[in-house]
């Protein structure tokens, strides 16, 4: 019982953890905030996670992995389907992914990206480099025999940034309320369904251009 107690408050601590690295970066965010968002002792997080860095790593670790059983990286799509249903997949699920305000993974690595520690660089390499080599052999895959590695590593950034920029703005856009903003997507079955036909659109032209003769 003591156990599952102990399980439960550092459960809660990574939760309250990083809804506070989300509104203030990890530089200030204090331990004494979240403890007491958290109601617990200003201990637990010596306990639980040894450092106010180790909680850091430990709360975006955490969000990942709970944003990962919402939205699965292959998007439910089984590894035995044609590669454009693998990638139509993993794109939408990443999109669905990156607009679930509940999903904190996405917001705390852009709140390190505006002020960074260099804490989390380790962290999420182990976590987002095999991801990223899935979507890396389906698109070579796509491309086909002819296509060089530059093509396919060029086609993978066009279309990550696809996925990842309007999500970026969206939150921006509804921070800040700035009119001047683009328009917020109401609907992400529809974006996302664009975002995988472009791609697919343009992953067929590179690699039609790779074969001519």
């Amino acid at each position: 019982m003591t156990r599952k107690k102990s399980e439960i408050k550092k459960e809660k601590l990574l939760a309250v953890a990083g809804d506070v690295f989300i509104e203030k970066g990890f530089r200030d965010a204090t331990v004494a905030e979240i403890c007491s968002r958290a109601e617990a002792n200003i201990s637990a997080v010596n306990y639980h996670f040894g450092s106010k860095e180790a909680l850091y790593q430990e709360a975006w670790r955490h969000s990942f992995t709970e944003s990962l059983k919402t939205y699965p990286l292959d998007g439910g799509v089984s590894e035995t389907a044609p590669a454009e249903e693998q990638l139509r997949g993993q794109l939408t699920a990443m999109i669905r992914r990156i607009a679930d305000e509940n999903n904190k993974d996405f917001f705390i690595a852009q709140m390190e990206m505006i002020n960074p520690t260099g804490l989390l660089q380790e962290v999420m390499k182990s976590e987002l480099i095999p991801m990223r080599q899935q979507t890396l052999a389906l698109v070579r895959e796509l491309l086909g025999p002819e296509a060089t590695e530059e093509q396919v590593h060029y086609c993978e950034t066009s279309i990550i940034s696809m996925c990842v920029h309007p999500m970026v703005m969206q939150r921006i856009a509804k921070r800040t309320k700035d009119k001047n903003m683009p328009a917020i997507i109401e609907d992400i079955t529809t974006f996302a369904e664009h975002v995988v036909t472009f791609a697919l659109a343009g992953i067929n032209a590179i690699g039609s251009k790779g074969n001519k003769p």
